[in-house]
């Protein structure tokens, strides 16, 4: 039977914190390591479906036993124009996911956190992809995106614009609310914002913008799983 898969999961070598793990929903999900995501997968005791990459940052001995499990691998020169972490978010969305959420995307060298953070704002990418590091989540919004967030009031939310040019922004749920205004690129404006509601929408009119939503607690843990 075809897996349905509606979110993939990907694992990237940066940095993971604990106690957060990500949810695994039996077929809806599909599992992907980024190459060197792979010691995530192996400290969180989860199969992959797919490992990924030129594979310079994976145990050799891991890769013939996942694969030997039948965990697809696939195998790209190191010598290439797309980081570990680009091919496996394109690939999740070859593969039917209609979201992507990403662990392990920050931390250590600091020119690999800023290429996976403007990978959200990849050209080629036409679904959503949140990353999601310990309490923080990343999202990126395109000109007639409206996102829709749970949380707790209190809660810090940070709206960046990415762009010259800036953001046309409306918003409810928030402290300090935006109503088709304008948040300008390089300016701090939009920064330690908080929600007032369990329920907040960012609406963009232009431009391009990260929201950073500070949670309290996670509610994206599960209990260990192994995927089939």
């Amino acid at each position: 039977m075809q897996r349905k898969t509606m979110r993939a999961i990907i694992f990237a070598n940066g940095e993971y914190r604990d106690p957060l793990r990500p949810p695994v929903f039996l077929d809806t999900v599909l599992v992907i390591a980024a190459d060197g995501g792979s010691r995530h997968c192996q400290a969180l005791k989860v199969t992959p479906n797919i490992l990924i990459g030129d594979l310079d940052s994976t145990d050799p001995h891991l890769v013939a036993s996942w694969e030997e499990s039948g965990v697809e691998v696939i195998r790209h020169p190191a010598d290439k124009d797309q980081t570990d972490l680009e091919l496996a978010l394109l690939l999740a969305q070859e593969r039917g996911a209609k979201e992507a959420w990403i662990y392990g995307a920050v931390g250590g060298r600091l020119d690999m956190t800023f290429g996976n953070l403007t990978l959200l704002a990849h050209p080629l990418l036409k679904i959503p992809a949140t990353l999601i590091c310990g309490n923080e989540e990343v999202h990126l919004l395109r000109p007639g995106d409206i996102l829709e967030l749970d949380g707790e009031p209190g809660e810090t939310l940070s709206l960046l614009p990415l762009q010259p040019g800036g953001s046309r922004v409306s918003t409810q749920g928030l402290q300090y609310p935006l109503d088709n205004e304008k948040l300008e690129f390089g300016l701090t404006r939009g920064i330690s914002n908080q929600l007032t509601d369990p329920k907040a929408s960012i609406n963009l009119e232009s431009g391009l913008l990260a929201v950073i939503h500070t949670r309290r607690s996670s509610s994206k843990e599960v209990s260990d799983y192994e995927t089939e």
